[in-house]
């Protein structure tokens, strides 16, 4: 379960061929196989009230894996590296960071952000998400577990403030996005350049930690 279908582009290129798969409010939604599991892989949009709308009826599945971007909080974390806490065993000869990722319905933009954050929650991440995942895995009885990754630093201030470009429904506006790029084409574009290879960067990581973990 991501916010974002792009998110999710790393572990579909490690798992290969999919299958669409018709889930009602979903952004995006594709099964596959993998290791002798089958995954529903389901983008819900950004924020708490999508993932309730892509949640609302209850599957039939042996746990839900939240997974994604995450921001740093914890000034040690780099882009790419992986974040995980939950209540599914997993093995992996990959490195990750265990510790509480703290869910706020909007983006946590500049550095200054999340250091309230992080000395306020003592969480290592940020995300939009997590907490109404893990409410949802609960109300159907079945585990949860968190695996994100680092698309921006601690000390990282974002390109733009993604708050103001969000509908709403809470999706952002990739329209009203580039049009604010395209209105700061010396500070706001290189910025944005930056994040997206970051993002491409931290997507490819999330795959290749998934594919390589066994549940």
């Amino acid at each position: 379960m991501a916010a974002e279908r792009r998110e999710l582009e790393g572990i579909l290129s490690k798992f290969g061929r999919a299958s669409k798969l018709e889930w009602t409010g979903a952004k995006f939604a594709r099964a596959a196989e993998w290791n002798g599991d089958r995954w529903w892989m389901v983008a819900s949009g950004p924020g708490p009230r999508l993932v309730e709308k892509t949640l609302a009826e209850k599957k039939n599945v042996y746990g839900i894996i939240n997974t994604g971007f995450c921001g740093a909080l914890d000034p040690a974390l780099r882009v790419g590296d992986i974040v995980a806490s939950g209540e599914i065993a997993f093995t992996t000869p990959l490195p990750f960071v265990s510790g509480e990722i703290f869910s706020a319905d909007r983006v946590a933009v500049t550095a200054a952000e999340k250091r309230e954050l992080r000395n306020r929650t003592g969480a290592v991440a940020v995300d939009m998400e997590t907490a109404a995942v893990k409410s949802k895995a609960a109300e159907w009885g079945v585990p949860f577990m968190c695996i994100r990754v680092v698309s921006d630093t601690a000390a990282d201030d974002l390109p733009l403030d993604f708050n103001r470009f969000r509908n709403a429904d809470g999706n952002f506006s990739r329209t009203r996005i580039a049009l604010a790029a395209v209105a700061r084409p010396f500070s706001a574009m290189p910025g944005l350049l930056e994040f997206d290879r970051n993002c491409r960067r931290a997507s490819h990581a999330l795959g290749d930690f998934l594919a390589d973990c066994r549940f």
